[in-house]
């Protein structure tokens, strides 16, 4: 009887799992090409669309035949630490450049934190998609 119920159990739908795994080891850091990826009707736990990876980088290693899952994936970083940069302040008509060095790293959206060159006082600025910065008035604007 017991037999019974596990096999009843294993046929449901749903009770098999299928998800995205890698196709290859993939270092921490690697953005994900569709050849890095393949699906897997034994693998659960993980991404069920590719295409919620394809274009992702990976902020740990992940290992051929693991599954893929959304905590192991982050937006591409655009501005990377120590990265020399331009900053823009723009207010109504007036736009202001200068150059800065980026104190942290950053994804399209993230707010990081930024040394002025010119007057070395930090400041905040936005990454925007093209990975220009845009000074921001105080470290939780645009968030």
């Amino acid at each position: 009887m017991r037999g019974l119920l596990i096999l009843l159990i294993a046929l449901l739908p749903g009770a098999s799992g299928a998800a995205i795994v890698a196709t290859r080891n993939l270092q921490a850091g690697t953005v994900i090409a569709p050849d890095d990826l393949t699906w897997d009707e034994g693998a659960h736990g993980g991404i069920t669309d590719p295409a919620q990876a394809v274009g992702m980088q990976t902020r740990m290693a992940i290992y051929q035949g693991r599954p893929v899952t959304a905590g192991a994936l982050r937006a591409p970083v655009l501005v990377s630490r120590n990265q020399l940069v331009r900053i823009a302040f723009d207010a109504g008509a007036l736009r202001i450049e200068t150059e800065g060095r980026a104190l942290g790293e950053g994804a399209a959206g993230d707010v990081i934190r930024v040394m002025n060159l010119g007057s070395r006082s930090t400041i905040t600025a936005l990454v925007r998609d093209d990975g220009t910065l845009v000074a921001t008035s105080s470290p939780t604007e645009n968030k």
